[in-house]
């Protein structure tokens, strides 16, 4: 059965989505050690891909015997090298919905310091990004647009966990 989300999704107006079932991806949090900054692991597509040459998060197609979550951490382990062990999973959040009724799952997950990644060959480079410097990269136009309401529900979140 795995695979089975491979495709697009093709919309009325002509708006095409990966993911046959939906897609969803990790943004994933980690500590900088040397100060109280947080980083975001960010995936710089690689050109050939849809969007290429942008900044994103790791993520792609959800199965259909999938969760969001389940697909948002195949994929960072697909792309990134990130196996789940060490990721605490904090939220789901439908970050698009299109038309049609696809949508776009952002898992937010923390682990306790940055860790090694390894690129596939959808990712031109993989780096942890402050979040303060995230929106100062060319950011995958739909990434862009979730951007700001992440930023804010990180915030609420980080003000409950200090509680």
């Amino acid at each position: 059965m795995r695979g089975d989300g491979d495709g697009w999704v093709i919309d009325p107006d002509g708006s095409r989505y990966w993911g046959r079932n939906g897609a969803a991806g990790l943004l994933l949090r980690a500590p900088l050690p040397d100060d109280d900054t947080t980083a975001i692991l960010l995936q710089h597509r690689a050109i050939w891909s849809h969007q290429g040459g942008t900044w994103g998060l790791p993520g792609g197609a959800r199965d259909s015997h999938e969760s969001a979550i389940d697909t948002a951490l195949r994929e960072a382990d697909e792309e990134a090298g990130i196996g789940g062990e060490a990721v605490r999973v904090i939220a789901a959040l439908v970050t698009h919905q299109a038309p049609s009724g696809w949508t776009y799952t952002t898992v937010i997950a923390e682990v306790d310091q940055p860790i090694r990644t390894i690129a596939n060959g959808e990712s031109a480079e993989l780096r942890w990004v402050p979040e303060s410097e995230v929106a100062t990269l060319p950011l995958h136009p739909a990434f862009e647009r979730a951007w700001p309401g992440l930023r804010e529900r990180i915030t609420t979140l980080d003000l409950q966990t200090d509680r």
